[in-house]
């Protein structure tokens, strides 16, 4: 499979047109309908379904178009990585996080690395620490933040004196609002929206003991800024890491602590072992040697 035909497909899929990505490649329509063909001969299975306006994709091949843009943004990077010139470090890296408060300690690092390194751009992506350690797996991702509870047996980490809340997250009318905190039996008998990953997931049961086999959960959300949209549509109350939420409309929803409180860790993580490009590998150098000295302020 050649990575010129993945692009040949990529392209069709977004053109949902033979016609019209043949255009866009600058091929003519036979050519492309014959890498077409043969792609799907070699992978021995049908890619698009032929409508008489539009080409959609199959199962199989949604599942490549995903598959291929991986790879696609991967030899991008590659590329990237590789055009590094030892007389000026320049190149991009690729970081990863949650919505967590933690995020906060980064414009701090980046700047100092800047000064050194003007040339090198960055990346972010945010998802679950279980998203950002399947792309640091599979080398699209540099390095993360992750909140804890989280498997390290793949990974060189930086454990960061943050500490981020659980919190509440309700419409700024509901009548916890006007508490200073909020207990197990405040919410026990309220809809909730609790967090998708599994392992953080079982902290918040530990925090609710025995009401959590009772509780109501009818939505479950992986970043708080979708919880948020959830509790601002009258779905329930969100137990959620505050992370990014003090930049919320306070006049529509406030956050109210947890009562005992519940807190968790992060690490600043990279994979053991991995061959990092020559921007990325002098970032996580910079980072040790930054943090040891000028540690993050929790």
């Amino acid at each position: 499979m050649e990575l010129r035909v993945l692009q040949y497909f990529l392209a069709v899929a977004r053109e949902e047109s033979i016609t019209r990505a043949a255009e866009v490649l600058h091929i003519t329509q036979p050519t492309l309908s014959r890498q077409l063909s043969q792609l799907e001969e070699e992978l021995g299975t049908r890619l698009f379904e032929r409508g008489t306006r539009h080409i959609t994709l199959t199962p199989e091949g949604l599942l490549l178009r995903r598959r291929a843009e991986e790879i696609s943004e991967l030899v991008d990077k590659t590329r990237q990585e590789l055009a590094f010139q030892d007389e000026t470090l320049a190149g991009t890296v690729a970081l990863g996080s949650g919505e967590l408060e933690a995020v906060r300690v980064l414009p701090r690092l980046f700047q100092a690395f800047r000064l050194r390194y003007p040339l090198v751009d960055y990346t972010l992506f945010s998802g679950t620490a279980d998203d950002v350690k399947d792309r640091m797996d599979r080398g699209l991702l540099d390095a993360g933040i992750l909140l804890e509870p989280v498997d390290m047996e793949k990974y060189e980490f930086i454990r960061l004196p943050v500490r981020e809340r659980w919190v509440a997250l309700l419409p700024a009318g509901d009548p916890l609002a006007a508490k200073d905190t909020v207990t197990v039996e405040d919410l026990a008998a309220r809809q909730l929206i609790l967090p998708q990953r599994a392992s953080v997931r079982g902290e918040v049961a530990s925090w609710f003991g025995e009401h959590y086999s009772e509780l109501s959960i009818p939505f479950t959300s992986n970043l708080s800024t979708n919880a948020a949209v959830l509790v601002a549509g009258g779905m329930g109350i969100a137990v959620t890491i505050e992370g990014s939420l003090p930049f919320l409309d306070r006049t529509q929803l406030v956050t109210r602590p947890l009562d005992p409180p519940l807190t968790a860790s992060t690490v600043f993580a990279w994979k053991r072992h991995q061959p990092f490009g020559p921007a990325a590998a002098k970032f996580l150098e910079f980072a040790r040697t930054f943090w040891t000295q000028f540690p993050p302020q929790g």
